[in-house]
């Protein structure tokens, strides 16, 4: 199977206001390409400069979203390029992003990462982090990010019902947490989850935004 096949045959069991992300992360760029001239044009890359050597190389018209886990002295490679950061788990990082943003003349959008696995390997905010992150004066005080939603990785398990009860407690986190934040921001809207085993589960219970990589551009290269 071409990524041209690939990308249509999962484009058909994603429904209409689900964005695809196609991860991208250790792709060459002919892939990317690839993928481009298909039609994609939302890519995730999970280290920094690798994500601004891609942005430099190819398409301007590319949406570029880091979902790695996001080092501070790194946010100033993807600053000029990035169109969304999935994986800000702590006020330091927003306060680091906040800063790089000022600096390109740019508001970036940002999702905050939840922990809702069972694995210690996984990053994020519990619920008492993220809010009373988001009732600090030092996150008031930021105008050059904006908050668009939350992320969240599952359990690494073929256990399905773990997993579905992950998505839907990220879920309910996101719907309280617009209730008690963000009730009159509109582009407070996306939940980031769901991945190539696991992103029908995380449609079926409410993700806006789904990451895959290997079922379009095959096995991972490392």
């Amino acid at each position: 199977m071409s990524i041209a096949n690939n990308l249509a045959s999962i484009k058909a069991t994603i429904p209409q206001g689900v964005c695809l992300v196609a991860v991208s992360k250790t792709k060459p760029q002919a892939a990317i390409i690839e993928a481009y001239e298909a039609g994609q044009r939302v890519f995730g890359e999970n280290k920094a400069q690798e994500l601004q050597e891609k942005a430099e190389a190819l398409p301007k018209d590319i949406e570029w979203h880091m979902i790695g886990h996001l080092q501070r002295n790194k946010v100033k490679y993807i600053a000029p390029h990035v169109s969304l950061i999935h994986s800000v788990d702590s006020l330091r990082l927003l306060e680091e992003i906040d800063k790089r943003a000022r600096q390109n003349k740019r508001t970036i959008p940002v999702l905050l990462q939840c922990y809702i696995a069972k694995e210690e390997s996984k990053y994020g905010l519990d619920e008492i982090e993220l809010d009373e992150l988001l009732n600090s004066t030092s996150y008031r005080n930021l105008k050059n990010i904006e908050v668009h939603g939350l992320m969240g990785m599952a359990t690494n398990t073929d256990n399905q019902l773990t997993v579905r009860k992950e998505f839907e407690h990220l879920k309910t986190i996101f719907e309280n947490t617009k209730r008690n934040h963000f009730a009159q921001i509109e582009s407070f809207n996306t939940i980031s989850m769901g991945m190539s085993g696991d992103y029908q589960l995380a449609i079926e219970t409410g993700s806006t935004m789904v990451r895959i990589g290997s079922s379009i551009f095959g096995a991972r290269n490392y």
